[in-house]
């Protein structure tokens, strides 16, 4: 009870004599209470104390890493110092040293294993929803324009626009994707990106595609909510360019693509050039170099499309043809526009492609995209002022990857699995090794060597059929970038898992992510820190 009615230094003052009693009295040895690992413990709690901060937020920037679940933080933390010749099980990715976190239960309203539509409705707008529809509530029907109207929930985004904030949203996902579309889009079907994907939709006049509710987001918005005046999200980066081009060749962006149109939309326009002619200041964007040339003193909003589909995985950002920025080089640059406002801004930052590697069942992928995540949120730590931003991370759901065995501390965590005291892996009851990391289902085991993109496991499975049952994997290098892991039940897609994620901290509101919550409140957290709609 003195800890609970003391002051903060009278707290600090009594831990420290109620320690330093223990040890005089020979309850714990000098041995023990010198040992690192229990006076970095000691440390880490003594900072905890310290780290509460009520103040109001100016700026909140919420991380989402689409997939990022329990087994793939640990995984990746190991792999990032592995990478740097450590052991690596005590290594701890950027946010994961934040002062406060709690575990998110991420279903939806209708399904156990959720899908990112529902769960990123859930933290944009701090409702549970469905899965599948996106900035709709409950009673919203799946694929039904003629329920969505009346049935849409205000997000963060915009109650950020609405009270004079500057906005972004970035993904390496296709930005029409759900986790990105959730903050600023309403839609009863996750995959309507473009009018061409409602073919045949009964009452597709009532819904509008999820592409040109992104360029008529500040028109909708206003409409929505007569008498308000915003200016439209002022940071916009990520990929599809697909969804806004029309489905003619002749509006190809990427200069290397002459047969086949690049766009999707059947509708003839050409949003890309709707949004020019709004914001005729602004700067659109569709490569490296134009991205290094943007100025970010400018306050004038920014729109960038890097691909045609979804962003290149980071380990093979390199092979883009037009060159792409990381996700760190993104956040860095929305920061430095967005910080122009002097009310402050709210931030997006979806590393969508981490779920993207899992569904290949290709383990490294995913992991490497969950360190560059890492990379990107330190970046936003050190251009932040943590007095007055609120850095939240956190993921929309989790994966059905696992690790197991007992391998020794350090062994490599794509390797294959070698006990304690061993030198040659460990071999399974039907006399071949097996890895640390595998997936309940999926595509199953494949070789594919040095290819760094996931996704050509689609077209090998395609060629070659899902790999059901086990490998002999004694010949296989399992951490080369092409592996994919075995999977138990064989499926075209590995899928989703239902446990809950984590949620990670730091700055003005954040000791409010404690203990289990539901995902909504992630919405709630934001809204209180930076006193939206007060």
């Amino acid at each position: 009870m003195k800890l609970k009615h003391a002051s903060l230094h009278g707290s600090l003052l009594t831990l420290s004599l109620t320690l330093s009693a223990i040890v005089n009295a020979g309850v714990l040895s000098e041995q023990q209470t010198a040992s690192p690992w229990f006076t970095d413990a000691q440390s880490n709690i003594e900072q905890k104390l310290l780290q509460k901060n009520t103040n109001r937020a100016k700026n909140v920037i919420l991380f989402v890493g689409d997939g990022m679940g329990i087994s793939t933080l640990t995984a990746a933390r190991i792999l990032q110092a592995q990478k740097k010749g450590e052991l690596g099980e005590e290594s701890l990715l950027s946010f994961e040293s934040f002062p406060f976190s709690a575990l998110v239960k991420t279903y939806n309203v209708d399904a156990q294993t959720p899908d990112s539509a529902g769960t990123m409705t859930a933290m944009a707008s701090g409702i549970k929803t469905d899965k599948g529809v996106i900035g709709l509530d409950e009673d919203a029907n799946y694929s039904d324009c003629n329920s969505a109207k009346g049935n849409d929930v205000v997000t963060a985004l915009e109650l950020a626009e609405i009270s004079g904030l500057s906005t972004g949203v970035i993904s390496t996902a296709r930005i029409t994707h759900a986790t990105p579309a959730a903050t600023y889009a309403k839609s009863a079907n996750r995959n309507w990106e473009d009018i061409s994907d409602m073919d045949g939709v009964e009452n597709k006049e009532k819904c509008e595609d999820i592409a040109s509710q992104l360029i008529n987001f500040e028109s909708n918005l206003e409409s929505r909510y007569p008498g308000i005046d915003v200016n439209g999200i002022d940071v916009v980066m990520g990929g599809g360019r697909r969804h806004f081009l029309p489905k003619d060749a002749q509006f190809n962006l990427e200069k290397s693509v002459t047969d086949d149109p690049e766009g999707d939309r059947n509708d003839g326009r050409h949003l890309i050039n709707e949004w020019q002619a709004q914001y005729e200041q602004g700067r659109f964007l569709t490569n490296q170099a134009d991205f290094d040339a943007l100025d970010t003193d400018v306050s004038e909003p920014v729109f960038a499309l890097f691909n045609e589909s979804h962003m290149q995985y980071e380990a093979n950002r390199g092979e883009d043809i037009g060159g792409e920025p990381s996700l760190s080089e993104m956040t860095q640059k929305a920061i430095e526009v967005l910080r122009n406002n002097d009310k402050g801004f709210f931030l997006t930052v979806e590393s969508g492609r981490i779920d993207h590697g899992h569904h290949a069942g290709n383990a490294y992928n995913a992991l490497e995209d969950t360190i560059e995540l890492s990379k990107a949120v330190q970046l936003a730590i050190e251009s932040t002022n943590p007095e007055d931003t609120l850095i939240l991370v956190t993921a929309d759901h989790s994966h059905v990857m696992t690790m197991a065995g007992y391998p020794k501390r350090g062994n490599p965590i794509l390797g294959k699995v070698i006990s304690v005291g061993e030198t040659e892996p460990e071999l399974a009851e039907d006399g071949t090794p097996y890895t640390t990391l595998g997936y309940a289902n999926g595509l199953g085991f494949m070789d594919l060597a040095d290819q760094s993109n996931a996704d050509e496991g689609y077209d090998h499975a395609d060629t070659h059929g899902i790999h059901i049952g086990r490998a002999d994997l004694t010949l296989v290098d399992t951490t080369a970038p092409g592996f994919h892991q075995e999977a138990t039940v064989p499926l075209g897609s590995e899928t989703h898992a239902g446990e809950d994620i984590t949620l990670h901290a730091k700055g003005p509101g954040a000791h409010l992510a404690q203990g289990v919550m539901e995902q909504s409140n992630v919405f709630h957290i934001i809204q209180q820190a930076l006193g939206l709609n007060k």
